[in-house]
């Protein structure tokens, strides 16, 4: 068989970290097979884009990050363009008639098909080995793959699969390769972290993986992403308050909170049973962070479930909150439902949460100040310096922006004074 001629490769990578947990193995194994990867796209001979297939607007990004590559190959400044990832795993058929000059389409689990076109091979017993693309001091770390929840208005089990925890000892030694790298915070994450272990040894074992990711010498923190409220193991509430490099945060996605639209959205899961869980977690981890995401303006929430919602909010105070409007997904059981609240009330939803969020952070961080709290270097940010304290998580929370007389570096830990605070942000000056 005639060997594919090597060309420089350059990774785009849309979605979530999930995704780019993905790219950085691809990127590995590129480099692994000594097939060269471009800095960025005006060096590259070749483009493929990992793609999100997860709603409307990240589906509508990857086709628009697609559509600009094939330009650019029309135009002679790429000689191949490929699509990999969740959207060309679901609309495979349809993409390859739509947008032809695509040169190949590759589902979410081909790695080894897409290294086989650019002219490598799998190298099986480094599938561990990744080029992060975040900055050295963080790394996410993926426990698990696919989904076993039938939630009614999610497509990822499509795109994905079914769930597939990833044996205890391939992640222990993933994870002990990065802390080797410089890597000081782990972000687990998975579609449904609380279930890793189920399929692998007849229990949950989210408890026992994070002890030993803790264990690894140079890890400072870990931070578990994606924990799924329904059934939650409680014994990793005693895990997360007595293990000091364990954050006290937890990322709980909710989605709602009136009955009849959980019931709808088949969360396996009650009203009352989610505020007994955060009622749970709050008293057996003194001062956690907590993160939501919540869905507006789906089928059957009416006026009376949006306020209740809005209610909930207000009256939970979480620490972090994320918000999306409903997005009518094929091939999903809500598909069946017609999507009748238009985008603009799903907006004015997605609005009045997101006002009541703010009040709630505001209030929160200015009772920050005058507080020392630990905090993590990201990098710079014009004069100052920017970083998180144990409840943030990289992207998506707060930041602390540090006025800082000494010399400090992405990965550097310090003692941050905070002087005044913002509804998302808290400026402080460095204790020496």
């Amino acid at each position: 068989m005639r060997r594919k001629r090597k060309s420089a490769v350059h990774v785009i990578t849309m979605g979530c970290p999930k995704n780019s947990v993905d790219s950085e193995r691809l990127l590995a194994q590129l480099r692994l097979n000594s097939i060269a990867i471009a800095p960025s796209l005006e060096d590259a001979e070749v483009a493929v884009i990992n793609t999100c297939g997860f709603i409307d607007a990240a589906k509508q990004e990857s086709i628009d990050a697609i559509i600009r590559q094939v330009h650019r190959k029309g135009k002679g400044k790429l000689k191949k363009v490929y699509a990999m990832g969740c959207l060309s795993e679901r609309y495979k058929i349809d993409l390859s008639r739509e947008i032809p000059e695509v040169d190949r389409f590759f589902g979410s689990n081909d790695l080894g098909d897409v290294l086989r076109e650019l002219g490598g091979d799998l190298q099986h017993d480094l599938l561990g080995e990744r080029e992060l693309s975040t900055p050295s001091h963080f790394a996410y770390l993926k426990i698990s793959e696919g989904c076993d929840n039938p939630c009614s208005f999610c497509a990822i089990p499509l795109m994905r699969g079914a769930h597939v925890s990833v044996p205890m000892e391939s992640v222990v030694a993933e994870a002990t390769s990065l802390a080797a790298k410089g890597v000081k915070e782990l972000i687990v994450i998975a579609q449904d972290s609380t279930y890793y272990g189920l399929d692998l040894y007849g229990e949950r074992r989210l408890p026992q993986v994070l002890e030993r990711l803790a264990a690894i010498h140079g890890i400072e923190w870990v931070r578990v992403m994606y924990a799924y409220p329904a059934k939650f193991p409680l014994e990793v509430l005693d895990t997360i308050a007595r293990n000091s490099k364990i954050c006290k945060y937890l990322d709980l996605p909710i989605q709602h909170i009136a009955d009849p639209v959980l019931r709808s959205m088949r969360r396996g899961i009650s009203s009352r049973a989610v505020r007994t869980l955060l009622d749970t977690i709050r008293s057996r981890v003194p001062g956690i962070a907590l993160r939501t995401t919540l869905i507006v303006g789906y089928p059957g929430e009416g006026e009376r479930e949006f306020e209740e919602l809005l209610t909930f909010v207000k009256e939970q105070e979480f620490d972090r909150l994320g918000v999306f409007t409903y997005s009518h997904e094929e091939g999903t059981a809500a598909y069946s439902m017609e999507d009748v609240i238009p985008q603009e009330e799903k907006q004015r939803r997605l609005d009045a949460v997101m006002e009541a969020q703010r009040e709630i952070s505001e209030r929160k961080n200015a009772a920050l100040v005058g507080n020392e709290l630990r905090v993590l270097v990201d990098g710079v940010e014009g004069d100052r310096f920017v970083g998180r304290t144990e409840r943030d998580a990289p992207e998506i929370d707060n930041e602390v922006y540090i006025a800082a007389g000494s010399l400090l570096k992405a990965g550097d830990f310090c003692t941050v004074r905070i002087e005044d605070a913002t509804e998302y942000d808290l400026y402080g000056m460095l204790q020496e």
